[in-house]
């Protein structure tokens, strides 16, 4: 736990330092495209934090393989190869979607591209469900899945980046709750080392999102852009999948483990989905939205959940505030779901074992209601228009 902790530091401490050198020359060099209509900002601001985000994460891999401790990820290189070139490729496409605004469709398939180089040349893939041992029926049904479900990950988060620190404070609680579900997840599962390829991922995650956010925080001195936020979709996709998606069934069996029967052996592949589910939510809201008016899926617009969430009267940091609080109050009941699985309390019955952390996650989510509801009791404010 000690180097993944210093993992992180070094993380947050790199990425905060080139956001700074980043921002400078952005400034410098008006590296900034105009306010568009749909923005929350009113003044021109940089979108290229995206870049000091990749590269702090790409110095923790390089530092990560001069330690030991990390070398059994490191056994087989080409898998770490395959994930920074495809987070590369997406940095990439992301730096030139944020200063000339690329077509949709060229960056769906950069997209694409990016999860098959994963999925085919880091052989990354969705094998198994940890549901009843259920396996994926063969190698191109694993394939397909996985590059699905990664782009899936990196539009949700994509589509949420509206506001000030709202993608990195989401991403980092999220990560935060993943990387400490991941590290107990391998240790339960009896692995001979707690490192982890899937658990270091979600620690450079949390590192690059520690360290960025003072400069992306209200108001915002840079944004991350869709260099950072497809970056991050493309990375918490890929954590999730090599945890959940590789380990055997076998390990995650509840008659193996001892734990319940009805829930235990849903978390382990319920924790990665719901750590995105703000994302996913805006995501699949946004695409029936516009497909039912007959426009693209992929075409921009105000009506976002953060949007909704200012026309109600929030102010940006309130509305902020609450997507932390939902993030953090659903991720981290489903983490004591999974820790309450361990314990063979109230005679073995699955409630009794669950019913702190349901109690918890009903009053939490039904304090962000309240808090989400209640600006709607006075005017609602005009949306705010592009300076």
């Amino acid at each position: 736990m000690r180097l993944y902790l210093l993992t992180i530091l070094l993380t947050a401490a790199v990425t905060f330092v080139l956001s700074v050198v980043v921002w400078r020359i952005a400034l410098r060099y008006r590296l900034h495209p105009p306010v568009r209509e749909r923005d929350v900002h009113t003044r021109p601001t940089p979108r290229l934090g995206g870049v000091a985000m990749f590269l702090g994460i790409v110095v923790a891999f390089l530092v990560s393989r001069t330690v030991d401790y990390f070398d059994i990820f490191w056994v087989e290189p080409r898998v770490v190869w395959s994930i920074l070139a495809a987070t590369f490729l997406i940095a990439l496409v992301g730096v030139a979607d944020d200063l000339w605004d690329l077509d949709w469709m060229l960056k769906l398939g950069a997209q694409f591209l990016a999860a098959g180089i994963v999925a085919i040349g880091g052989g990354v893939q969705i094998y198994a469900l940890p549901v009843g041992g259920i396996a994926v029926w063969s190698g191109w049904v694993s394939i397909l899945l996985t590059m699905f479900s990664i782009v899936v990950v990196m539009n949700a988060v994509n589509f949420i980046d509206g506001l000030d620190g709202l993608v990195a404070g989401v991403c980092l609680i999220a990560n935060g709750v993943f990387f400490v579900y991941s590290y107990i997840l391998v240790r339960d599962a009896g692995a001979t080392s707690y490192a982890n390829l899937g658990t270091f991922i979600a620690a450079v995650v949390v590192g690059a999102c520690l360290g960025f956010l003072p400069i992306n925080w209200n108001p915002a001195k840079m944004f991350m852009g869709d260099t950072g936020a497809l970056v991050l979709g493309l990375l918490m996709a890929t954590s999730g999948i090599a945890i959940t998606g590789q380990l055997p069934p076998a390990a995650l069996d509840p008659d193996m483990t001892g734990r319940s029967q009805i829930l235990g052996t849903l978390l382990p592949i319920l924790l990665p989905l719901i750590v995105v589910l703000l994302p996913l939510l805006d995501f699949g809201l946004a695409v029936v939205r516009r497909m039912s008016r007959g426009k693209s899926p992929f075409s921009p617009d105000r009506e976002h959940l953060h949007h909704r969430m200012l026309d109600m009267g929030h102010s940006d940091r309130d509305a902020v505030l609450i997507f932390y609080a939902w993030t953090a109050i659903v991720s981290l009941t489903v983490l004591l779901m999974y820790l309450f699985t361990g314990a063979n309390w109230f005679g073995g019955h699955w409630f009794g074992e669950y019913w702190f952390a349901v109690a918890f996650g009903v009053i939490g989510i039904a304090a962000c209601l309240v808090l989400a509801f209640v600006p709607s009791r006075r005017a609602a404010r005009a949306p705010e228009k592009a300076g």
